[in-house]
């Protein structure tokens, strides 16, 4: 099957005059690392990976606390989106976050990606994410995913058509951080991966 481009990707469905919808944008809210626990985790993650050919790094800008992924939207609605969001967490405090372990996810031996758990003191980062999914779902945006949050920092992924072993690392030695600013992204895709626009930032109480 042929790929789509992404400007045809992030159009809308092509009505009965054969026109193209509205342009689509793919949207997503998450918690931003400081830059210090940002830099810290990328120091670890080029050791903990050295001589892994079977496995892709994450750029440092995608190093975040994914909160609520809504998929593709209308860019008409981003400004919506984004009241929406943040009107919800008021005066909401930051969460308190450290680095706790790997996580392999995927089949047991076959992972598809890997992860640092995040310990939340407090369950801060489970309440700011609960607020923004509870709102932007009575906003009619976003429906909320069956499973529980959880937090935590994707680091690495597996290669297309590689089988990748375990990773046994210790996680990054930091003291625990705070993490005050949550953003709406917009997601391009591209043949050489996503890259991700900052649309809307609120700051939480610190």
């Amino acid at each position: 099957m042929a790929r789509k481009r992404p400007s045809e990707a992030e159009s809308g469905p092509v009505g009965r005059s054969g026109r193209p919808g509205s342009p689509r944008a793919r949207l997503f809210v998450a918690l931003e690392l400081p830059d210090e626990a940002r830099s810290a985790l990328v120091s670890w993650r080029d050791a903990a990976l050295t001589g892994r050919s079977d496995l892709r790094p994450v750029t440092p800008a995608a190093l975040h606390v994914t909160l609520v992924f809504l998929g593709y939207r209308a860019e008409k609605e981003i400004d919506a989106v984004g009241e929406a969001a943040f009107s919800s967490l008021g005066r909401a405090a930051a969460p308190l976050l450290a680095f706790s372990s790997v996580h392999a996810v995927g089949p047991r031996r076959e992972p598809r990606l890997f992860a640092l758990d995040l310990t939340d003191s407090g369950q801060r980062c489970v309440a700011v994410q609960a607020a923004v999914s509870d709102a932007l779902a009575a906003a009619r945006f976003y429906k909320p995913e069956k499973q529980p949050f959880w937090p935590h920092v994707t680091f690495a992924r597996v290669k297309r058509g590689v089988r990748a072993a375990a990773l046994d690392a210790s996680p990054p030695q930091l003291e625990p951080f705070r993490a005050p600013v949550v953003t709406l992204y917009r997601s391009h895709l591209s043949p050489s991966g996503a890259s991700y626009e900052p649309l809307r930032r609120f700051h939480l109480e610190t």
